[in-house]
């Protein structure tokens, strides 16, 4: 008896070791191929568990708290992993991989937004870098640390316009302009991306918010958004076309409504642009709690009606709002949400889950935190990004460098915080990993200069008890090194401001030792573009550090010693007021140019988008075309000569903005369309090239999407200098 029960197992061993392996689990076979046979081979709960995505560890976004999620079923399909544990999250994917019916492993995702913990500059930063090819190796880089820790997934990048800088989410994006938008967005999906998904150096890209939401009323988070369709598609589409181009994995729906309709329940952009129209074959995940909030917005009463309208409108995947996992298969079984949308869901998850190989290596091999953070080539990349994101917005008398100064005071709250100089989404950014800006400035100077400290008042409140000791340091110096800024959460998600001004106890501090008498250097951290009109007069010298990560006080330091040329250009335009917002440099023409000034500030803003200066003067030629008409079809190469005519070496920023004087639609007074950055040594010239295809760069869109290109004049603008152009049919 013993022995024939002991053939049988034999047998079935035999048989499930002979036995044809599933097609979804050979490696060798066509992704697609393996999609289909594992769909054919679930069940609609299965299904509808791998729509949903859940969390595992502390979740510390206050934004987004929820009670923590005890009996993680095997079958999830996502999980927001907050750790940095590999083992932790090797333990959740052996239940996945060893203990459901299935095997199907969790994609595991976290917002890894300007690193995880090597923590580089802001994007608003970044993009005044006007560097792509250096953010796209701080966003490898951070892919790498990202993927090693055991995350596949980041929700990133934040390509929504934004043109209100109380909106606190404006420190997330790359400003105002829609193509400085694409551009900085193909950079940053190929740093994570690159060409392999399956790569243990890459993750899956994430493009958010779709669409809109930077447009939000008067800079509150959340709310309601006005835009016609034609401002859709001219303004915030144009990156996220870029970004579905450069092969993003994935997009996130947007919190906002749109002229009446839920970002998370608009079937036009889901579903006819992002799938129909762009073929995007990825899938859309809601942002937290985006899904439920449809009844808060007022169109739904309920979550199983949330959840009904979010899905059929083409969201995919839910995130934290526990309403698929509550009603799909019930809305599914009622006939209400049909078959084939769900595989069509399905099959979208499936796919990233193949393509990042994790049916092959679901785990993550299990390493040392020196091994896989704040490696020195990462430190090389932030530090080198952060000195290049650094604007200097005024240098009165050339106060700046500072090349023979023996006494500096060093003076404010942001002058040795370290926390504070990462920035809202540091992700496990660490401030013990920050290098302070005083922290620079030693190591800058060194013995060539005396540096004395005083923190002069706190980041707000009115206690002035530290004034007087900021004075007396501030006199006993020859120049005064003032450091001011935002804490890293006054931006952010959540981090609507009323004012664009820093506290009055900053601006009074700043005033107290200004009548000192001594040169003043103010130094700005902050998320946002500030209110600088009382500030602006009280100094000789302005630098925005922005917030610049873990390596942002050596290159500040090098600026003001001259080491470092500063190359970075405004992403934004700074307003002279608050009250003067929205401003930005693309706005349409007015009826009267003449008037509809404000009567009690001015109308322009302190500085423009673009504005930067340098320690060296460069000169502009003129712009030369080997014609002045073109016709469709055709291009044309125009260009233009740079010269470097001072004293030491820089790196020099052209930007090509096109206008079209006449249009059916009423087109921006100007556009950029083109840009450039190159280094050139002092005496140097460059032949700086714009080669302008018609169809892709003198053409408008209108509220359908449709391109559209009429005959006429076009001008070609390089800082003041025009050219007309004649397109012919």
């Amino acid at each position: 008896m013993a022995c024939g029960l002991a053939l049988t197992l034999l047998a079935a061993v035999q048989a499930r070791e002979t036995a044809p392996k599933p097609a979804y689990k050979d490696a060798s076979r066509p992704i697609e191929e393996r999609v289909e046979d594992l769909l054919a081979r679930m069940t609609l709960e299965e299904k509808v568990l791998q729509l949903n995505q859940y969390t595992l560890g502390r979740n510390d976004n206050v934004n987004n708290m929820a009670d923590p999620v005890g009996d993680i079923p095997s079958e999830i399909g996502s999980l927001i992993y907050f750790g940095t544990s590999p083992e932790l999250r090797n333990s959740l994917q052996h239940r996945a991989v060893e203990e459901s019916r299935l095997g199907i492993p969790i994609l595991f995702a976290f917002d890894v937004i300007h690193g995880f913990r090597t923590v580089y500059p802001i994007p608003l930063a970044q993009a005044c870098s006007w560097n792509p090819a250096l953010v796209e190796q701080a966003a490898r880089m951070a892919a790498r640390e990202t993927r090693m820790t055991g995350i596949e997934w980041t929700f990133s990048p934040m390509i929504d316009v934004a043109r209100d800088g109380r909106w606190g989410r404006i420190s997330e994006g790359y400003g105002e302009d829609p193509y400085a938008h694409a551009v900085f967005c193909a950079s940053t999906v190929a740093g994570y991306q690159g060409d392999d998904l399956s790569d243990t150096g890459r993750i899956a890209a994430c493009l958010k918010h779709f669409a809109g939401y930077g447009a939000s009323e008067a800079g509150r988070d959340y709310v309601y958004t006005e835009i016609s369709r034609q401002s859709l598609w001219d303004t915030y589409l144009t990156p996220y076309e870029a970004g579905i181009r450069a092969g993003a994995a994935t997009v996130m729906s947007c919190f906002n409504n749109i002229s009446g309709t839920p970002g998370s329940a608009d079937h036009y952009l889901l579903t006819e642009v992002l799938k129909e129209r762009w073929g995007h074959q990825g899938f859309v995940v809601s942002d937290w709690g985006a899904i439920q909030q449809l009844r808060a917005q007022g169109v739904a009463a309920d979550c199983e009606q949330a959840a009904l309208k979010a899905f059929n409108a083409g969201l995919d995947m839910d995130m934290m709002n526990r309403c698929y996992d509550a009603h799909l298969a019930d809305l599914v079984r009622a006939g209400k949400v049909s078959g084939e949308r769900l595989d069509d869901a399905v099959r979208r998850v499936l796919r990233l889950k193949f393509r990042l190989g994790l049916f092959e290596n679901p785990y993550t091999p299990e390493s040392r935190e020196e091994e896989r953070f704040l490696r020195p080539e990462s430190l090389r990349i932030a530090e080198e990004l952060a000195g290049e994101t650094m604007v200097l917005l005024k240098n009165d008398g050339g106060i700046l460098p500072l090349r023979e100064v023996r006494k500096i005071a060093v003076i404010g709250p942001m002058a040795k915080s370290r926390f504070h100089l990462l920035g809202a989404w540091a992700a496990h950014g660490n401030g013990e990993d920050v290098e302070s800006i005083f922290m620079g400035l030693e190591r800058e100077f060194g013995e060539r200069a005396q540096l004395s400290y005083a923190v002069g008042c706190e980041f707000d409140g009115d206690d002035a008890s530290g004034f007087a000791e900021a004075v007396r340091v501030a006199s006993e110096s020859d120049v005064v090194v003032l450091c001011l800024g935002e804490k890293a959460n006054w931006s952010g998600e959540n981090a609507s401001r009323s004012t664009l001004s820093l506290p009055a106890i900053q601006e009074r501090l700043a005033c107290e030792v200004a009548r000192c008498g001594k040169p003043v250097v103010l130094l700005l951290t902050s998320g946002r573009p500030l209110e600088l009109c009382r500030l602006e007069p009280l100094s000789d010298a302005i630098l925005q550090v922005w917030q610049p990560g873990v390596r942002g006080g050596y290159p500040a330091a090098g600026i003001l010693s001259g080491r470092i040329n500063p190359s970075g250009r405004l992403s934004v335009t700074f307003p002279y007021a608050t009250g003067q917002v929205p401003i930005y440099y693309g706005r349409r023409p007015s009826a009267r140019p003449h008037q509809g000034k404000y009567q009690d500030i001015p109308s322009e803003p302190l500085y423009e988008f673009g504005h930067g200066l340098s320690y060296t003067t460069f000169e502009y030629g003129d712009l030369q075309a080997p014609s002045t008409t073109l016709r469709r079809g055709e291009k044309l190469r125009v260009e233009i000569q740079v010269s470097n005519t001072g004293a030491c070496d820089g790196a020099e920023t052209v930007f090509w903005f096109v206008s079209d004087p006449v249009c059916r639609i009423a087109r921006p007074a100007k556009e950029l369309r083109h840009f450039e950055k190159r280094m050139l040594r002092s005496g140097q010239s460059g032949l700086f090239v714009f080669e302008i295809d018609p169809e892709r760069d003198l053409s408008f869109v209108d509220g359908e999407g449709n391109r559209f290109l009429e005959p006429g004049d076009y001008y070609v603008q390089v800082k003041d200098k025009r050219l007309k152009l004649t397109l012919v049919e």
